[in-house]
């Protein structure tokens, strides 16, 4: 069965910054990650809204390239995945589990999507749908030294049961996501992201969590706490006190154009009404 294509790959390559589809080089992957993270946002508005959230490539590419959305890791490094597949990368996706926040040596459910990338017989991993600690850049798979991005600094650790990626943040190696390259198929995808998008200990269906990346920054949205942060300098952090509010920062600050939805809004409202 052949693989799922872009209907509107042209349109796709334009809002990343090139009018003709670029080679498949480790530049063109380094210049893709760090447009992606700037360009569409992550975000779970869906999952808040209890709408399902549809991870067919059509479905991605419409709710992404043409309602003025964003999305999460199922969505956007299956479609980011789709892209480089197209422009003749030798690339596939494989899954992860998020440690981030978590005590050391946590083992958490397999819900995280990212995509392994193979150029000149060398292993890169790239991942455009991580939220607020996305990494900017293409990171060597099998380099155990510090490698630097257009943001902070990552490493990958090997260990008997895969990988662990970490990032130093405030001078500390923080776990992110334990993984492996084990084969994933579509069924994989769809069972991680039925879990994420609708189990009632998920995070994703109880807070809100919006994040996009710049020119030495990333700006972050939890629930109400808008935090814009700077590479070498203190974060700045303000607080989102009603929905009408919340939906004009995401325009303004992430691009997003938040659905009108009644189930939406009162999640919103709810959530920004919880003790601090």
């Amino acid at each position: 069965m052949s693989e799922p294509r872009l209907t509107d790959r042209a349109l796709y390559l334009r809002r990343l910054g090139f009018d003709v589809p670029p080679a498949p080089t480790l530049e063109t992957l380094r210049q893709l990650q760090l447009r992606h993270t700037g360009v569409f946002p992550f975000e779970n508005l869906t999952t808040l809204s209890g709408e399902p959230v549809l991870i067919d490539l059509p479905s991605i590419e419409r709710k992404v390239l043409h309602d003025g959305r964003g999305g999460y890791c199922y969505e956007l490094n299956n479609l980011f995945l789709a892209l480089l597949q197209e422009l003749g990368f030798d690339a596939r996706a494989i899954s992860g589990r998020v440690v981030m926040g978590q005590p050391e040596g946590a083992w958490t459910a397999r819900t995280h999507r990212l995509s392994l990338v193979i150029i000149d017989g060398v292993r890169y991993i790239t991942d455009v749908g991580f939220g607020g600690m996305v990494p900017t850049a293409p990171l060597l798979l099998d380099s155990r030294g510090e490698q630097l991005t257009p943001h902070e600094p990552y490493r990958i650790d090997l260990h008997v049961d895969g990988f662990t990626l970490r990032a130093n943040v405030a001078g500390e190696w923080r776990a992110m996501y334990i993984f492996d390259l084990q084969r994933q198929e579509d069924i994989d995808f769809a069972v991680g992201n039925w879990y994420v998008s609708t189990h009632p200990e998920s995070s994703f269906v109880k807070q809100l969590m919006v994040a996009r990346t710049g020119e030495g920054w990333r700006r972050t949205l939890n629930n109400g706490s808008f935090a814009i942060h700077r590479i070498g300098h203190d974060s700045e952090r303000r607080q989102i006190a009603d929905v009408q509010s919340l939906i004009e920062l995401l325009h303004r600050e992430f691009g997003i154009q938040a659905p009108d939805h009644g189930q939406l809004n009162g999640m919103l409202d709810r959530l920004l009404s919880e003790p601090k």
